[in-house]
């Protein structure tokens, strides 16, 4: 099946989209902050894959790239299995999207698992995102995103 028709949410956040990404403790205290680009992207050539491409720049100068293809399952979920992560996305609502993955590179004493919640507004030209960091089922960090669409 074709991941637009069985994750229309998904398919509404197709474009480009910039913003900042902040990390926080679990006190909230500040420990980085980056701009962000996002594109988000539907191959025509495979009905069944999204492709997002995750560009981060820092204050001083730093930058980073990524890309994270997506397959998806025909049974409502797209699934990331990367280099860097492997995880899953599944939709809750009209406007609410969970991802919860992990990274590869982490150590596996400390049973780190990333869970995400993306909402999309009404309109499609906004997004919020909330990572919570857990390690050994407690949460050690936050990421608070905020985006806006650019294209």
């Amino acid at each position: 099946m074709n991941v637009r028709e069985g994750m229309p949410l998904l398919a509404r956040h197709e474009g480009e989209w910039k913003g900042t990404y902040t990390y926080v403790d679990p006190e909230g205290n500040l420990i980085d902050q980056h701009a962000s680009h996002l594109s988000c992207m539907f191959p025509a050539e495979h009905p069944d894959r999204y492709v997002q491409v995750n560009r981060y720049r820092w204050a001083d100068g730093r930058t980073e790239e990524h890309t994270f293809p997506g397959i998806y399952d025909g049974a409502g979920r797209l699934h990331f299995d990367t280099e860097r992560i492997k995880g899953v996305t599944w939709c809750l609502d009209a406007n609410t999207a969970y991802l919860t993955w992990r990274y590869k590179a982490a150590d596996e004493e400390l049973d780190q698992r990333l869970y995400e919640l993306i909402v999309l507004s009404d309109d499609g030209n906004d997004r919020t995102r909330v990572w919570q960091w857990v390690e050994n089922g407690v949460c050690v960090k936050r990421t608070l995103i905020n985006e806006k669409r650019v294209g």
